[in-house]
């Protein structure tokens, strides 16, 4: 069964050099915003998203059909691994609606994703990814938040596969490892294509077939669920994304 039909059942529908080296699981670098920089200086491969702007609930998204087998023992900031492509630093910040949608403090934040070929690490060798990366552990990792809040990740920026618009899982424990919110980010089409146009070496497929508008995921719930994407391919990109839970 093709990945996209099993998605539908379920009922969820060269400027490169400096990012293409791989960091092994132990360098575990701290994001900053510097790092990845905010606009870039000449203007250009910047987009931004639109959050919610209140205090609501984060929307209750899948985490299937590839979550973190193991997710306690992924405990780390730099989750690229071997994986290749634009290097973008991650900060998503968790509130606490039940307290007035202040910073959660404590909270375990999971994140995962696909390569820049579209591939899951821990799956494979099926209908539904041919290549198997069972025995890997890549761009899968998780971080617990700080006194405002924030959990941050160093990865790159994901590709895409087929009935999907490009995206990040994301799974929130509190902490004591109950579960609080699995949900996703979506990303801003115009630095979609901008990466996928350019950075052709790596991202080999083009444009996403699949838009934010008629993603099964994300076509009812955008607005709650788009990240702000800052920076350029020649310094990184910045993801910023807050996330309420209850």
């Amino acid at each position: 069964m093709e990945r996209k039909e099993f998605i539908k059942k379920l009922g969820f529908g060269t400027m490169l050099v400096p990012f293409l080296v791989a960091c092994s699981d132990s360098d575990d670098p701290t994001p900053s915003n510097n790092s990845s920089g905010g606009s870039s200086s000449d203007g250009t491969d910047t987009g931004s998203g639109t959050g919610s702007g209140t205090c609501t609930v984060s929307p209750t998204e899948t985490a299937g059909p590839f979550p973190t087998k193991d997710p306690a023992s992924l405990e780390r900031v730099d989750i690229r691994s071997d994986r290749t492509g634009v290097v973008m630093d991650v900060e998503i910040t968790i509130q606490d609606k039940s307290n007035g949608c202040t910073a959660l403090a404590g909270a375990m934040v999971d994140i995962w994703h696909c390569d820049a070929a579209g591939n899951y690490s821990e799956y494979g060798g099926t209908t539904m990814q041919s290549t198997n990366y069972q025995s890997v552990h890549f761009l899968r990792g998780r971080q617990e938040t700080n006194s405002d809040g924030v959990a941050s990740f160093r990865t790159i920026f994901p590709g895409w596969y087929s009935g999907r618009a490009p995206h990040i899982h994301v799974h929130i424990y509190d902490s004591s490892g109950n579960s609080l919110l699995v949900t996703q980010i979506a990303f801003p089409t115009d630095v979609c294509d901008t990466v996928y146009t350019t950075a052709t070496t790596l991202y080999t497929k083009g444009k996403q077939d699949t838009s934010n508008a008629s993603d099964n995921v994300f076509s009812d719930s955008l607005v709650a669920e788009l990240a702000t994407v800052t920076g350029s391919i020649a310094e990184g990109f910045l993801l910023t994304k807050t996330i309420v839970v209850s």
